[in-house]
């Protein structure tokens, strides 16, 4: 069995392979990157590294030839990132692969959160196609939260924006860890799981990192009104202030606020408690 994880240098592709070394032999472990100078670490612990480019068609299919099960993480360009995985699943098809697995966003189809949309498309896209699939719809990454972590640990507050809402936090190494997992495991053909932490509000959250850290934190609530002068007045594209308050908004409104066990279960034992991955993180 030969597995491959797209975007293996990044955050979340980087992890999965390491998680992916504590379970099966390197040779069984491919990746596919836009630049594999980038990747010349993981050539050196034999890895199969290869050359593939979302916005080039024929690069996927030769970077999927003879690859089983393949973890495709879902890119960054936001504007364009359904034909680009679009373009990876048509790939998969091509390559036959017998098995995707897709990181997705929380309950994607109904889901109003501004990001949900593209996720969505894409798992309707990985379903036409056929192959057999697990769609990852990975809640939020503790590190996510960096800026205020930074800013907190600077003296200044705990900005909160969207009010009392709960999130599904985790630490990112355990999504990583549940990827690998359904990537080396059996049954887990045409599966969705909704990974998520316990569902938290943010001013619990700056409560676990008080702890964390042993510090006073000062909470401040805002509206999204202020909370995006304050982004602006950073110097911050209105694109991007735009997008964040937008987020803030849809998360305010309870879109990542998903009671699951699946990601317990995946991992085959409990989440990194938030405390020790703060500590972990900022240590």
């Amino acid at each position: 069995m030969k597995i491959l994880v797209t975007g293996a240098t990044g955050n979340l592709g980087s992890l999965v392979v390491q998680e992916l070394l504590k379970i099966v032999p390197a040779e069984s472990i491919a990746v596919s990157v836009r630049d594999p100078q980038k990747a010349e670490h993981l050539s050196a612990q034999g890895i199969d590294v290869r050359q593939g480019d979302f916005n080039d068609y024929n690069s996927l299919v030769s970077a999927f030839a003879g690859i089983d099960r393949l973890l495709i993480i879902s890119t960054d360009d936001l504007q364009n990132r359904v034909n680009q995985q679009a373009a990876a699943v048509k790939a998969a098809k091509e390559a036959n692969v017998s098995f995707i697995a897709y990181t997705s966003a929380p309950n994607a189809p109904n889901s109003k959160l501004v990001l949900a949309k593209s996720h969505s498309e894409t798992e309707e896209v990985i379903k036409a196609s056929g192959i057999p699939y697990s769609f990852l719809r990975n809640n939020w990454y503790l590190e996510n939260e960096m800026a205020t972590f930074q800013s907190v640990l600077q003296g200044g507050p705990w900005v909160i924006a969207t009010g009392e809402a709960k999130i599904g936090w985790a630490s990112r190494r355990d999504f990583a860890e549940a990827a690998a997992r359904v990537l080396t495991g059996e049954g887990h053909e045409n599966t969705v799981y909704e990974l998520s932490g316990t569902p938290l509000t943010q001013e619990e959250l700056a409560n676990i990192f008080a702890e964390a850290m042993n510090r006073d934190v000062q909470v401040q609530y805002v509206d999204l009104e202020t909370y995006s002068k304050m982004l602006s007045s950073t110097g911050m594209p209105e694109a991007v202030v735009g997008l964040l308050a937008s987020l803030q908004k849809d998360i305010g409104d309870g879109e990542l606020n998903i009671e699951s066990d699946d990601l317990e279960k995946l991992l085959g034992h409990p989440t990194t408690p938030l405390k020790t991955a703060f500590q972990e993180l900022l240590s």
